[in-house]
């Protein structure tokens, strides 16, 4: 049993990089903090690990694998420093054919990106996409500042914080859904629109593209603004780790105490207020406040049945969903070929590669029109059936950060798979994992021939796997579906005196943002008077 202390200003429950954010500020405003996480390592699903047994010296980014979101205010704010890297190109969309067969690298040469639609697509998708680019930019200088403010509704922030002349637009993409913000731009390509669609309005959701507030989540993956992105996700030197480890070094040099392997499994309460929280040991630490960094439905859970608003309650039941995500992380002896790249043509390694339903036919394939597909491989998981033809996205970062490459050069890499459901029906993941994986490389194989025979060892995390390796309630990698926007997601303040909440599954959305961090310490610091 560790010995902890018997009672401290804050206990915060999970050291994901929110709840570090929040340990910071705390700490550095003079209140003492005790940071509580259950996982023998910190960083929620922002952490690096050497999960291969065949290749144990490879590093991997086994949960989260990009910076994009963070406000580069609130690194100002932290004093701290993250060292990250730009990918050029950020996005590449290949096609199944042979070299010259159409495919599209998007980097910092505009003009490059441009030359290769004119060649592949058309011009009226090289104008959609400058006009798509030009309405996100300006949405997203506006609605930047709200992130660290306290939320308003939809409604309200589009009044506080958005241009006049696109507040409508704002209000109809936040509250609608991916599929039909997109067709507004007239795309003539309907795989642009996919690509565009799955990697920026269904990561991590529980829905479709027809779906009701994927519009909001194209926004939240189009808020990038750290210095030298240039409007796109950026790689943390060494893997996510170093975030989480960054913040925890900055929250232990401001005084907080940080006990990893430490479960919480209560929070306590007196005369209606929070007072503390028991540990799964048994040992009891009483605290002026409670801090809940793990996901809402955890922490929900720890409170006594009926302490919480029944206002809230239900409205976060409403909300709730597993996830739909599943994850291949990989270990590679080289680097994939891609048949539709020719030799000596730009490296597409560093870049989110889109293997997407439907690209066939951009190369002269038969092919079933990729919206169609979208929709038909969300019908699928509805029912419970794994899709043949899944949307992935590959990354494999070694080439830009070989930080994580052990003495033999291997390479780390991994499989975005969206979506797939939480459970097979009539089936299970034990019984039906090893057919998918052997599915998922076949898929890799028609664009990239002989990446089986590259592959070293892997790492599935299917939704139950996300589960239970990061204790994220249901898989849910965004913790509440962004879906859900604003003032409708966990409140930092529960309502119940001393106990707040601030995770990805509060304002303003679910990714590695450290926003919730932020708003729920500075709402403690005024609740407390304390001056930070």
């Amino acid at each position: 049993m560790t010995t902890l202390p018997a009672q401290t200003d804050v206990v915060i429950i999970g050291a994901g990089h929110n709840g570090l954010v929040s340990a910071i500020l705390l700490a550095r405003a003079g209140l003492d903090v005790l940071v509580l996480e259950a996982a023998d390592v910190l960083g929620g699903a922002a952490r690096t690990e050497h999960p291969f047994g065949r290749v144990p010296g490879l590093g991997q980014s086994t949960g989260s694998y990009l910076l994009g979101l963070m406000p580069p205010e609130l690194l100002r704010e932290l004093d701290v420093d993250i060292p990250v890297l730009r990918r050029d190109p950020h996005y590449f969309l290949p096609t199944p054919g042979p070299a010259g067969s159409p495919h599209l690298l998007f980097g910092r040469d505009r003009e490059a990106t441009r030359a290769q639609m004119e060649q592949y697509f058309s011009p009226r998708d090289i104008a959609a996409d400058e006009q798509l680019a030009a309405e996100i930019a300006a949405l997203r200088a506006d609605l930047a500042p709200s992130w660290l403010e306290e939320p308003g509704s939809v409604e309200e922030i589009a009044d506080h914080y958005i241009r006049p002349q696109l507040q409508s637009t704002f209000v109809e993409l936040v509250r609608g859904s991916v599929a039909d913000y997109l067709t507004r731009f007239g795309f003539k390509s309907e795989l642009l629109m996919s690509m565009y669609a799955v990697t920026d309005g269904l990561s991590g959701l529980n829905a479709g593209p027809d779906d009701p507030g994927t519009g909001h989540n194209f926004l939240v993956h189009n808020m990038c603004r750290l210095p030298g992105s240039d409007g796109t996700w950026m790689i943390a030197r060494g893997g996510m780790g170093t975030v989480s480890r960054t913040f925890a070094d900055a929250a232990r040099a401001a005084g907080a105490v940080i006990h990893s392997a430490s479960p919480v499994s209560q929070v306590t309460l007196d005369g209606g207020a929070a007072s503390g929280v028991v540990l799964a040991d048994g040992q009891s630490i009483s605290a002026r406040v409670v801090l809940g960094a793990c996901d809402p439905y955890r922490l929900m859970g720890l409170v006594p049945e009926g302490a919480l608003p029944a206002e809230l309650t239900s409205r976060m039941a409403a909300v709730r969903r597993t996830g739909t995500t599943l994850k291949l992380n990989m270990a590679l002896r080289g680097l994939p070929r891609f048949s539709c790249l020719p030799e000596d043509g730009p490296s597409p390694f560093g870049a989110t590669i889109h293997l997407l339903p439907g690209s066939a036919g951009l190369a002269g394939g038969s092919s079933e029109s990729p919206m169609a597909a979208l929709r038909a491989m969300w019908a699928d998981v509805q029912a419970g059936v794994l899709p043949a033809e899944p949307t992935i996205e590959w990354y494999l970062h070694t080439t830009v950060d070989p930080s994580l490459q052990d003495a033999a050069g291997h390479h780390s890499s991994a499989l975005f798979v969206q979506s797939v459901p939480f459970e097979p029906a009539g089936s299970s993941w034990e019984a039906e994992l090893p057919g998918y994986v052997e599915r998922l490389l076949d898929i890799c194989e028609r664009y990239a021939p002989g990446t089986r025979d590259l592959v070293a060892d892997v790492m599935p995390l299917t939704p139950p796997g996300i589960e239970k390796h990061f204790g994220i309630t249901g898989g849910h990698i965004h913790h509440v579906d962004n879906t859900v926007a604003f003032n409708e997601r966990m409140p930092y303040f529960t309502g119940v005196d001393g106990l707040y909440a601030g995770s990805a599954g509060a304002h303003p959305a679910g990714s590695v943002i450290g926003a919730a961090g932020h708003n729920a310490a500075q709402r403690i610091l005024r609740d407390l008077e304390v001056r930070g």
